[in-house]
């Protein structure tokens, strides 16, 4: 991890390390923020193998994840598949409303959730959850409102970074196959 982006408040340490549901807006938090379409309409999204690996790591420790997104598209539900996203939402009008059904459907308490966003149909979801993150190029408002800013920009790692950070607050850590001592980061 670039660095400790929790830094040293016991509260948020302690909140992080109870969070078993990891909720990723798509775009700008998992993707850059941009959308490619061809000529035929075909949409194409960039996604950060780091923020994959990071996810694939999530969910070894037993962590839980899901998309929650106001567009819809394949692209979204095609990388849902390639990671084994617990539960996609795609269309969310209310992202504080869909936040809480996607606990009330796993049996998390709200507390143990975290959402990533960047752009302010996530502070909903902010508003719910009970750890919350922003990737360091998202909106002004959604900054403030975080209560950890990523070092890297969405689509570029921010994920990966979150997940070091929930795996660090547990005294885990991202796991490197192959690696003798099995740590990385």
């Amino acid at each position: 991890m670039a660095g400790d982006v929790l830094g040293a408040d016991p509260a948020i340490r302690a909140a992080w390390s109870r969070v078993r549901l990891l909720i990723l807006d798509v775009d700008g938090v998992l993707t850059d923020g941009g959308i490619y379409l061809g000529a035929n309409g075909a949409e194409f999204k960039r996604f950060d193998v780091k923020d994959g690996f990071g996810i694939a790591q999530w969910r070894r420790a037993g962590g839980l994840v899901a998309m929650l997104t106001g567009r819809q598209g394949e692209v979204v539900e095609a990388r849902a598949r390639e990671l084994s996203i617990d539960a996609v939402i795609q269309g969310s009008r209310d992202k504080g409303a869909d936040a809480v059904a996607l606990c009330r459907r796993f049996g998390i308490d709200p507390t143990a959730a975290i959402m990533v966003g960047d752009d302010l149909p996530d502070l909903s979801a902010f508003a719910v959850c009970g750890c919350t993150a922003a990737v360091a190029d998202a909106t002004p408002a959604v900054r403030a409102a975080a209560q950890v800013v990523t070092l890297a920009r969405g689509g570029c790692g921010a994920v990966r970074e979150v997940i070091e950070a929930l795996l660090g607050s547990r005294s885990e850590g991202i796991v490197a196959p192959g690696v003798p001592d099995g740590s990385v980061s």
